[in-house]
């Protein structure tokens, strides 16, 4: 078998081979002394051998050095986290090839753990999609037969009853509108129909109309470019980032911008609400989290900003 010259196998054999040789050569030093000078062959043997064991120490420490660092590097590793895998340090062969391995170990995770996400997001998509038909199509028809039966009944109850037939009619009447727009939040049929904007676009009035909160939207660019998990992931990071600028950041307004370049995007949601700290509260209850794992499963990033008292910026960027 062939070693390379940075071969960890190779230099420890070449260190041995140092450590026989000198051992040798003060072996013949010491037996080519005259008795006399027995103080003269204990020191030099005792040199010889202190500096046989300094060189094979430091000729260990520096070959097996950098798997050290190769351990430390990959306990360091996070397999839910996307990240490179590079040694420093000097070439050895034998740790090249760990680190190849591993590498290559990594890219199959990742790849592996991209490919699962985008099914689970496609089967929750789907079992969105399935949920806000049946109820628009059946539940929000029974409530639609409920109303005409309470027209009806209106029609012919005695005028002392009148008070509660019309109340009942109310909450019939509330709860379709809860309906609708329970399935809308669901999957909008805007998102299916006419595609992203026009989703965003309406997203953002029913935001307004809900919550009395000023949304802007500034667009650029084709959407027709970006494929339909790209445009879900925009959906649903800027459906969540609305959600939380009206239950936890109190913002008076909102200002959306979603700027289109070939297949790529980048939506940037701001806010004027409270803020909060990002490091001390780490998202908790915002659902950031979930944000940042539907943007790496498209090869995206999200990028929050935000402190106390300042509001809040959210900008997603899907390559």
């Amino acid at each position: 078998m062939r070693l390379r010259d940075d071969s960890l196998i190779g230099q420890v054999v070449a260190a041995n081979i140092v450590l026989v040789t000198l051992t040798l050569v003060a072996a013949g030093i010491v037996g080519g002394l005259q008795s006399e000078d027995s103080p003269w062959q204990l020191l030099v043997l005792a040199l010889v051998i202190g500096l046989t064991f300094c060189v094979n120490i430091w000729m260990l420490q520096r070959r097996f050095g950098p798997l050290e660092h190769l351990i430390e590097r990959v306990e360091r590793i996070d397999p839910s986290e996307p990240s490179t895998f590079e040694i420093e340090g000097d070439p050895v062969e034998e740790i090249d090839r760990l680190a190849r391995s591993f590498r290559r170990i990594l890219q199959r995770v990742d790849d592996e753990r991209k490919r699962s996400g985008k099914l689970v997001l496609r089967a929750q998509e789907e079992e969105r999609r399935r949920v806000a038909r049946d109820l628009h199509d059946e539940v929000n028809q029974a409530l639609t037969a409920i109303l005409l039966r309470l027209e009806a009944l209106s029609q012919d109850s005695p005028p002392e009853r009148a008070a509660e037939v019309t109340e009942l009619k109310r909450l019939a009447s509330q709860a379709m509108d809860e309906l609708l727009n329970l399935a809308r939040q669901l999957r909008p049929t805007a998102l299916d129909d006419h595609g992203l904007l026009p989703a965003i676009e309406a997203q953002l009035r029913n935001f307004g109309e809900r919550t009395g909160i000023e949304a802007r939207l500034d667009s650029s660019g084709d959407t027709d470019g970006l494929d339909e998990e790209k445009q879900t992931v925009v959906y649903r990071v800027a459906q969540e980032a609305l959600n939380n600028a009206s239950r936890h950041a109190n913002a008076q307004h909102v200002e959306v911008s979603l700027a289109v370049a070939g297949h790529g995007a980048e939506l940037r949601v701001r806010d004027d609400g409270v803020g909060f700290d990002p490091v001390s509260r780490n998202g908790n209850g915002l659902g950031l989290e979930g944000m940042a794992e539907r943007a790496r499963l498209v090869g995206g990033e999200l990028d929050v900003r935000s402190s106390p008292g300042s509001g809040t910026e959210l900008t997603l960027r899907v390559p």
